[in-house]
């Protein structure tokens, strides 16, 4: 009778070399999309590992605690974005590989070995599956809390702003209303299935889209909401200024950082040129990374190809300027005098808006640089692309 637990040991590598081709193959046939290969791939000799442990006929404790204890971290934590239906699809070829490298020895074991290693295979893949949704529902429950604790905070400081004015009220109301709507929606319907106590992972792919369109109205409502309250505080001269001495490229970095996710997911990149002549200057970090931000995200947003180029240098004894440039969209001549009024948004080449766009970032980008004392131009060619160019003085008055 073959010793299954190492044959598995001992083909392990073959395991993984046979479950590469297998994936390339689909990919190359259009059947997989945007999947985390490297993270499979680097769960799988865990995963190996545990069902050889399992499959040793001296371990004769509960096979489910023996899996458990023996899989370890040999599952991957679900990312926001990973989809569900590819992580089941990938394991689910790491099944059949493991099925085919050991199907000679299969054939030559009894039928009662035979149904004894695949019911175990089977159980241990059910298992990994199961262990990638538990802890990607765990997460994000907590990330819900927590979007929970921050809309009740702003909802009260709105209503402060509703009670103290009423401009562009009515707008808002409007912009509110579809997100909110959507998170009152699915946050119902996912209560509801929880009180249902669906343990299979079958049953949990939608179940977990719903959290997910929960979470990504909740975070567009939230972003709306904050960014109004920005304005807000500008307009009542209560958005204050912290100066202190400021490291640009430090600011640019940290910016660049938090957006290089969405412009890689875009295959576009972003280049840094900074004068080496200068590197402090007397601003607010703050208010100087929101400025910086907002057009970085607007110009990887607006861009469907090619380069982001931010461009900092000394303009004279007093001031110095950064330039953020695409090669997107453009804007038109006729939209570029309105483009920092709040709420107005530049349609596409359809004549749509682009999703979850508020209107409300360059009107803040706009505010800020007054508030650190500089200026803000635009040249803009359809089709070609944009350059927003921030003068701002090497050290703010207080």
């Amino acid at each position: 009778m073959n010793d299954f637990s190492e044959l598995l040991r001992d083909k392990k590598d073959l395991i993984l070399e046979q479950w590469i081709i297998l994936v390339r193959h689909e990919q190359a046939m259009g059947t997989t999309g945007e999947i985390p290969y490297q993270a499979i791939l680097d769960t799988l000799p865990k995963i190996i590992e545990a069902i050889a442990f399992i499959l040793d006929p001296l371990q004769k404790n509960d096979q489910r605690t023996l899996l458990q204890t023996a899989l370890d971290h040999g599952f991957i934590n679900l990312q926001p974005d990973y989809k569900a239906q590819e992580i089941v699809r990938e394991y689910g070829l790491a099944r059949e590989t493991i099925v085919d490298v050991i199907e000679d020895e299969l054939e030559q074991s009894n039928p009662k070995e035979v149904i004894r290693v695949l019911r175990l295979i089977d159980q241990a893949m059910d298992e990994v599956i199961r262990l990638c949704f538990a802890s990607y529902t765990e997460e994000q429950l907590q990330e819900l809390q927590i979007l929970y604790a921050q809309l009740k905070l702003t909802n009260q400081e709105l209503a402060r702003l509703v009670r103290a004015s009423q401009e562009n009220l009515a707008y808002l109301a409007h912009e509110l209303k579809t997100p909110l709507t959507s998170i009152i929606g699915y946050s119902d319907l996912f209560l509801r299935e929880q009180r249902k106590h669906l343990a299979e992972w079958e049953k949990e792919v939608p179940h977990l889209e719903h959290i997910e369109k929960v979470l990504r109205n909740g975070r567009q409502l939230l972003k709306l909401i904050n960014d109004a309250l920005e304005i807000s505080r500008y307009e009542s001269g209560k958005l204050p200024l912290h100066l202190m001495e400021t490291n640009v490229r430090n600011v640019i970095n940290l910016t660049v950082e938090m957006v290089e996710y969405m412009a890689h997911a875009k295959n576009i990149t972003i280049e840094v040129d900074c004068d080496q002549s200068f590197n402090l200057i007397v601003s607010d970090p703050l208010r100087l990374q929101q400025v910086l931000t907002n057009l970085v995200t607007n110009a990887v947003r607006y861009t469907d190809k090619g380069t982001v180029l931010i461009c900092c240098k000394v303009v004279s004894e007093e001031n110095w300027s950064i330039t953020v440039t695409d090669t997107g969209v453009g804007i038109e001549e006729k939209d570029q005098s309105q483009i920092f009024e709040p709420y107005f948004r530049v349609s596409g080449r359809d004549n749509t808006f682009l999703p979850n766009s508020t209107g409300l970032g360059l009107a803040i980008v706009s505010r800020l640089v007054k508030l650190l004392q500089g200026n803000i131009q635009v040249f803009s060619e359809v089709n070609v692309g944009s350059t927003f160019t921030v003068t701002l003085p090497l050290q703010i008055q207080a």
